[in-house]
């Protein structure tokens, strides 16, 4: 199957629609004896213990969220240290909590469901304290295994269609998934929340790197195969999702990678039995590229498709009134919580109180969120894939209603006014949680324009730059005292909530944004 035969992304996408019919005639329910763990395990590998001392970058989280990584020149060197910090605080465990049947570990970014299906892993040459190698994560013990011993990132480089900041990277984070951890409770709709939850850990890493001056971009083109085959990683059951580059040096070549023997691992069973989802695979081979020549294809594909993504969200007919200026907060006015209290106390709202937030909150959490994100597919200046159409039912100064936001104006455009707070529970799958919120934000993409001009690959890039958007609105929400939840949505009715402005459009992610009903969480 081609990347080329978008057919592919559309059965999906069609096939994994929410609908008020759909949810109600699935059988599907929690086998909780057969709930897998959250995590992989690697029982005969020995663990290497990072540092457990995490030092604090001092760098306000809302600074640190808002800056492009790629832009930033390299620290001198890359320590476990600094991999420790950039490895916890974008997929470690941050809080515990106990209750009769157990314990609940909750990780630093949001993911669906609490079932943390995202796995990181390091390919490194030699760096001051830890030797050249492929290695595995274990948020469980906080500790990495070694998978392959020796310098990897030139078969990495290749595999990328030689990306430049690949080659020069003296360390990747690989980022991939096990489906069946998150397909147990979402079925096939799992392979959009693979790429929904690496984006909230990427909007994580990229702004940890940040804080730490270390340039980090998004690499979304490489041979699948090619880099599972680096990891050792179960083709049905398991994907690679995107790499990230750490640092780079622009004078430098990694020396020829050893040879990629066959491994054969013992890994931990997730649970007594799993469940194939066919859809899941199927999706995956089809926006899968088979080798290197094809990668650097996919990066240059011919740009005549993306008049619709550069157009912005009112087309060709710019900002119609009445049209609302933001008023987002300088940077001399920003609180100052470091990222890494943000990200300590950063929680799902499960709860909302029908407060109103202001104005400046929503403008600053809007700025900050969108300011670009440095990818393979579009780069920091590039246009987003995605555009952000809002449900507002309570800023102070905002008249209630359906706005879309311009990003390139700082303003929003205001659809219709009223109060839709019924409408947005009923879109949010008919929960209380966007209907108590002060705004909800959708994500929606020309999905046809998206997949002319990156092939299935692109339903990877929506879903996966609309999560990252989303995750800087929730490390802003709480950077700003606030709440935020990430939500699942009738895909179709949102679509026409928006409409006639959004007709055509899909979309890709809905987050609330409030003040939580738990005083003291935000």
């Amino acid at each position: 199957m081609s990347n080329n035969d978008l057919q592919a992304a559309w059965a999906y996408h069609d096939g994994t629609k929410h609908s008020y019919q759909s949810i109600r005639s699935n059988p599907h329910f929690l086998d909780w004896e057969n709930q897998p763990i959250p995590f992989k395990i690697y029982p005969r590998l020995d663990p290497i213990s990072l540092p457990q001392a995490l030092a604090s970058s001092h760098v306000a989280a809302l600074h640190a969220i808002a800056t492009a990584g790629s832009d930033l020149a390299a620290p001198p060197v890359l320590t476990t240290q600094t991999l420790a910090e950039i490895f916890h605080f974008s997929a470690g465990i941050t809080k515990r909590v106990r209750y009769p049947g157990g314990e609940i570990y909750f990780r630093a970014a949001a993911c669906t469901g609490a079932l943390y299906h995202i796995d990181l892993y390091l390919v490194c040459t030699d760096l001051p304290d830890l030797e050249a190698g492929v290695y595995h994560f274990g948020p469980h013990d906080f500790s990495l295994r070694r998978l392959r011993r020796g310098d990897y990132r030139a078969f990495l480089a290749h595999a990328s269609g030689e990306e430049p900041d690949v080659s020069s990277a003296p360390a990747v984070v690989v980022c991939a998934s096990t489906y069946w951890r998150n397909a147990w409770k979402y079925q096939s709709r799992a392979y959009r929340h693979c790429f929904w939850d690496n984006g909230t850990v990427l909007a994580n890493l990229l702004a940890v790197a940040a804080a730490h001056g270390l340039p980090a971009r998004i690499v979304l083109g490489f041979v699948d195969n090619e880099v599972s085959r680096l990891l050792a990683l179960d083709g049905e059951r398991e994907a690679v999702l995107s790499l990230v580059p750490l640092g780079h040096d622009s004078g430098f070549q990694p020396p020829a990678a050893p040879p990629v023997e066959p491994l054969t691992l013992e890994i931990q069973p997730l649970s007594n039995s799993e469940v194939d989802y066919p859809a899941i695979r199927a999706m995956h081979e089809a926006s899968s590229l088979k080798d290197a020549a094809e990668v650097v294809s996919w990066r240059a594909r011919d740009s005549r498709f993306t008049l619709a993504l550069t157009a912005g969200p009112s087309g060709e007919r710019g900002l119609r009134p009445p049209v609302f200026p933001l008023r987002p907060l300088k940077d001399d006015a920003i609180p100052h919580d470091t990222l890494e209290e943000v990200i300590r106390r950063r929680g799902s709202t499960r709860e909302f109180a029908r407060e109103p937030i202001s104005l400046e909150q929503l403008s600053t959490m809007l700025e900050r969120a969108t300011r670009g994100i440095p990818t393979d597919f579009s780069g920091t200046k590039g246009p987003a894939l995605n555009h952000l159409y809002l449900v507002v039912n309570g800023v102070d100064g905002l008249a209630p209603g359906a706005y879309v936001y311009h990003p390139q104006s700082t303003a929003l455009e205001l659809l219709k006014e009223g109060d839709f707070r019924r409408d947005a529970g009923h879109l949010g799958l008919g929960q209380e949680i966007p209907a108590d919120a002060a705004v909800d934000v959708f994500f929606l993409t020309d999905l046809q324009a998206v997949l002319e001009r990156w092939g299935n690959r692109g339903y990877r890039a929506a879903q996966l730059e609309a999560s990252v958007m989303a995750g800087k609105l929730y490390l802003s929400a709480y950077a700003l005292r606030l709440g935020a939840s990430g939500l699942t949505f009738f895909d179709d009715d949102a679509t026409e909530f928006f409409s006639p402005h959004a007709a055509g459009k899909s979309v890709m992610f809905l987050i609330a944004l409030g003040k939580s009903a738990k005083r003291g969480v935000g």
